[in-house]
């Protein structure tokens, strides 16, 4: 059935009450653990009917926000979903306190009672009214930033459709399309600031309803992170302010060599090569059919995949007015569908969908015949090793994307790789930061990040851009906005992905059949479990770091980029 098929409803809340309590009575009154696992199994059957409604719903209002139909119904959800997180609460509890206990763990291993405990512990029926303020403001900014209309050359872009004006060789071009998007951030800085002030106050109130003195550690239990703590990842982020940064400064000095220019400044960034950034050579269906034959060729599971994916329509990848930014993965579990959403745009960006969001969709697709839905996806740490480890399988096809740029696209895409650590941590620390002092003002904060980025990116020259002077630059990364903690996720999998790298170079069948088997254990096990299951090392183990960096970095300066140029 094809995505466009796929029928709606708006779930009935009150029903889907009465039905919960009755099967949740149904496990409680069970006295055999056989009887347990059958309850399970409706229990989970009827949640995943809530879930299937309401990924219909997310998806079909982010292709187009100004859809006045599912714009009423994600209000519908704002108001709803914390109602329903209630019900899963009380599963949780029950699924915590069976006599059975030992029985459900030896079936579906340690995990579930990890993430239940964790569950519990970031819910209250207290806060449900907290998390519907959290809600409407999240999709406050997400249509905010998606209706952004941009002056230039005489038209109105979005933010996606600004891109390739900011890879532009032509560095008047550029300056201007970077001052016209900063522009747009600048305008709505009133609207930004306010909506984070409420989300910061809210999720400060919800956390102190939970007993906690602050959000970190909800924003962790939120995260499900099973296997370590905040001082873990404060060592990793001086891990890379130590070995990355320095290295991430000598890369930009090369670039503006690459470039011919004295230093970069902020909106000589995106363009890597005098001649131009690798773009792919064709259209939105060429790049598509270019995947097909990427994807059957790579393996018979990722060729059945893709198919799959195709013949349900299930992607959504061309940057059109209303459409909601940045780019997306999520699983319709009713219908045991992945979906991918996009903004193409012309740029090699458009390739790096094709890639990392057809790793989770990939990932999902292989582990979606779990029988609990907690293990359809592994904690956002680990799914992103499944996303960007994909990019690097796929380096061999590049040459049928790029023709005779592929090296440009492989040689910027590892460099951005490696420069994307040191950023990916700063967003980290600045949240560490904003909820340990919730009483910040809005400028308090700006300040905060400008020292956080000098810290980390010592390199920017905003060249008296007056908004990202200041600090604003942050107010474009969604994450934190609506997924408080999540950021540090990228760099941890990102070492981990290196890894993968490393390994195809070795033995690429070998390097895959790990990912594969990486994949198909779904969320089943902790982050740490995970990346020791592929047979990988830990981003916190001492050295891991360094010597990974050391590596790459060893490998890029063999490259002669000037010759790429």
């Amino acid at each position: 059935m094809k995505f466009s098929s796929y029928p709606y409803s708006r779930p009935d809340i009150e029903q889907l009450k009465a039905d919960f309590k009755t099967l949740l009575n149904n496990f409680n009154a069970s006295t055999t653990a056989a009887m347990q696992l059958d309850a399970m199994k409706a229990i989970n059957n009827l949640r995943s009917q809530f879930d299937t409604m309401y990924q219909i719903c997310s998806i079909r209002h982010s292709i187009d926000t100004r859809d006045d139909f599912y714009s009423a119904e994600q209000d519908f959800f704002d108001e709803n979903t914390p109602s329903v997180e209630a019900l899963a609460s009380e599963y949780y509890q029950a699924l915590i306190a069976s006599p059975f206990r030992a029985a459900i763990e030896a079936h579906f291993g340690k995990q579930l009672f990890r993430i239940a405990e964790m569950q519990l512990r970031a819910f209250k029926p207290e806060i449900i009214e907290d998390l519907i303020v959290e809600n409407k403001l999240s999709t406050e900014y997400q249509e905010l930033i998606a209706n952004a209309s941009i002056p230039f050359d005489g038209e109105e872009k979005t933010l996606a459709e600004m891109t390739p004006y900011l890879r532009s060789t032509d560095r008047s071009v550029r300056e201007r399309a970077a001052n016209s998007r900063w522009q747009f951030f600048s305008d709505n800085e009133e609207a930004l600031n306010r909506i984070f002030d409420e989300l910061v106050k809210t999720r400060h109130r919800i956390a102190q309803k939970l007993g906690f003195q602050n959000f970190v550690p909800v924003g962790y239990l939120r995260m499900m992170r099973s296997d370590y703590n905040a001082n873990m990842v404060a060592d990793f982020r001086e891990q890379v302010h130590q070995q990355i940064v320095p290295i991430a400064v000598a890369l930009k000095q090369k670039q503006a060599k690459r470039l011919g220019l004295p230093a970069l400044k902020f909106y000589d960034e995106p363009l890597s090569f005098k001649s131009g950034n690798a773009t792919p050579k064709g259209t939105p269906e060429w790049i598509i059919a270019n995947g097909k034959k990427m994807y059957a060729e790579l393996s018979p599971e990722t060729a059945d995949f893709f198919n799959f994916m195709l013949e349900n329509e299930l992607m959504d990848l061309v940057a059109k007015k209303g459409k909601a930014g940045g780019g997306y993965c999520t699983y319709i579990s009713g219908l045991k569908s992945p979906f991918i959403f996009s903004n193409f745009n012309g740029t090699s960006a458009d390739i790096d969908v094709l890639t990392h969001e057809i790793g989770h969709a990939f990932q999902v697709y292989m582990s979606r015949e779990f029988e609990t839905s907690e293990y359809y996806w592994p904690t956002s740490d680990g799914a992103e090793i499944h996303s960007m480890s994909m990019e690097y399988f796929a380096y061999p096809w590049m040459d049928n994307f790029f023709n005779g740029e592929a090296d440009k696209y492989r040689f910027s895409h590892l460099v951005d790789s490696l420069l994307f650590l040191p950023y990916g941590v700063a967003v980290d620390e600045f949240q560490h930061g904003i909820y340990e002092n919730p009483q910040w003002t809005p400028a308090e904060r700006k300040q905060f990040w400008s020292s956080i980025e000098k810290k980390y990116q010592p390199y920017k020259d905003f060249d008296g851009n007056k908004f990202l002077t200041q600090g604003g630059f942050w107010q474009t990364q969604a994450h934190i906005y609506q997924s408080p903690f999540y950021y540090i996720d990228y760099t941890l999998a990102q070492i981990c992905a290196f890894q993968f790298w490393l390994k195809a170079r070795q033995d690429k069948n070998a390097a895959f059949s790990d990912y594969v088997k990486l994949c198909k254990a779904g969320g089943s096990k902790s982050f740490l479990e995970l990346v020791d299951y592929a047979g990988l090392r830990s981003p916190f183990q001492k050295e891991t770091v360094s010597e990974i960096v050391h590596e790459i970095n060893h490998y890029l300066s063999q490259v002669d980029d000037l010759q790429l140029n």
